[in-house]
């Protein structure tokens, strides 16, 4: 099993869902990402999201933009934030994603990147803006690191192509609870449960639900019926 299967296991086992929290690398400087890491780990996050900043966000709804344009205005790159990954792996218990745009690592070389990923640690990787029908090159290249390729899927996902993200994906499918960008709502969307149970009728893979959540309520509604 890989860490992020142990780490949702564990909460599983524990009787109660997992938390994954997410960091903008560089914001305001890598120095104090280190710092949020480690609290992070400390407070019980299951999985970290580390965000790689990037110029041209499609996800991100207005807070990440903001912390990603500071981010860039430090100088944060890609590599360093692998090298920052390294410099405190062995303090973290929690799983570490690194959530980047398809860019940085192209220019980066997705080889180069695999390597680089698997020295700092790094247990798997979500590129947002890879379409699934690309994705099997890039997954394998990151299986034979050993690490897991998460894969997001929206409601507007079909139930073909939610088979298709379950053959490919790996640690576990990350749900996005509704249409649009990242940001704090006040109500879960009313199709986050359906959601849910159209991925656990093609997937055993643990199912985490991102965007809008907001608040203790919504993590305990959540908590009901995803990972």
């Amino acid at each position: 099993m890989s860490r992020l299967s142990d780490a949702f296991a564990g909460a599983r086992a524990g009787g109660r869902p997992g938390l994954v929290t997410y960091i903008t690398a560089g914001d305001p400087s890598l120095e104090r990402t280190a710092g949020g890491l480690r609290a992070l780990d400390r407070a019980g996050a299951t999985v970290i999201e580390g965000g790689v900043p990037f110029s041209d966000p499609l996800a991100d709804g207005p807070v990440i933009q903001r912390a990603t344009e500071r981010a860039l205005a430090a100088g944060t790159t890609l590599s360093g934030v692998l090298d920052l990954i390294a410099s405190v792996r062995a303090e973290i218990r929690a799983g570490i994603v690194i959530f980047s745009y398809a860019n940085p690592i192209m220019r980066l070389g997705p080889e180069r990147f695999a390597d680089r990923a698997k020295a700092a640690g790094v247990d798997s990787e979500l590129v947002l803006d890879l379409p699934l029908e690309e994705a099997g090159d890039f997954r394998r290249l990151l299986e034979s690191r050993g690490i897991d390729t998460i894969l997001l899927l929206s409601p507007t996902t079909t139930d073909e192509r939610l088979r298709k993200a379950a053959s490919v994906g790996s640690g576990f499918l990350y749900a996005i609870s509704r249409l649009g960008v990242t940001g704090v709502r006040d109500q879960i969307a009313d199709g986050a449960e359906d959601m849910v149970r159209r991925i656990r009728a093609v997937s055993t893979l643990p199912v985490a639900l991102g965007f809008g959540i907001s608040k203790s309520v919504h993590v305990r509604e959540v908590g009901r019926w995803a990972d």
